[in-house]
């Protein structure tokens, strides 16, 4: 059975979050005709426990339209601290460092990761390397990330690569809203176009690109509301 898996990095409860979610969801299946499946995956358990309630559309006793997200959190993620263990199940290892990005010993689930990406294939490595990065949102511990990304894995090649290097990461970043953008169909305006690929505030693209892959327009990738 073939599958789409919307996967969300969620760090605070976020209402209009939910709306977007279900909008996402009724898209993906209408462009692709395959069933959608949200993942949300949270670095706290009281973000995990809002983000799982069900979202339902319509009347009380009938409803349209229901998502019920599949949630992921420090509360049933384990720790993964062993590299040999990171390397048996690198989509756990990542998810783990995310979920436990504000545990004490996320140093150390960041090493066993990246020890693991080290001896992955490059291409899929620098998959996992990204995403883990997005994953971890504005925390402490994507510094940590950047910071082994600069050095131990510095030999990844393509995009991935690039972005890990201070020159270059602002404008591999606003190509990446684009492509995102342009992968769910979203209509980007020249206005918005000219905005993103101008802009060089990383901390501002970086915001962007989260936005990007809930986002319903070009514009609500630049609400500030």
């Amino acid at each position: 059975m073939r599958l789409i898996i919307a996967i969300e990095a969620q760090g605070r409860k976020d209402p209009d979050k939910r709306s977007s979610w279900a909008y996402y969801l009724a898209h993906l299946y209408a462009k692709f005709r395959y069933p959608p499946v949200l993942l949300v995956v949270c670095r706290d358990k009281g973000t995990a426990e809002w983000a799982a309630e069900p979202i339902r559309i319509g009347l009380e006793k009938h409803p349209s339209l229901a998502v019920f997200p599949l949630v992921l959190g420090p509360h049933n993620v384990p720790m993964i601290t062993d590299a040999a263990r990171a390397a048996d199940d690198l989509p756990m290892a990542v998810f783990s460092a995310i979920t436990h990005s504000h545990d004490h010993d996320i140093a150390a689930i960041l090493d066993a990761l990246a020890e693991a990406l080290r001896a992955t294939d490059a291409d899929a490595a620098a998959v996992f390397a990204e995403f883990t990065e997005a994953g971890l949102g504005a925390t402490p511990a994507r510094e940590l990330w950047r910071n082994l990304m600069g050095t131990g894995l510095s030999h990844f090649r393509g995009f991935v690569a690039e972005s890990f290097r201070d020159e270059g990461r602002v404008e591999v970043r606003g190509e990446d809203i684009l492509r995102i953008l342009s992968v769910r169909g979203v209509a980007v305006p020249d206005a918005a176009r000219q905005r993103i690929t101008t802009c060089t505030d990383l901390a501002v693209l970086d915001v962007w690109f989260e936005r990007a892959i809930t986002a319903p327009t070009a514009d609500a990738v630049f609400d500030e509301s």
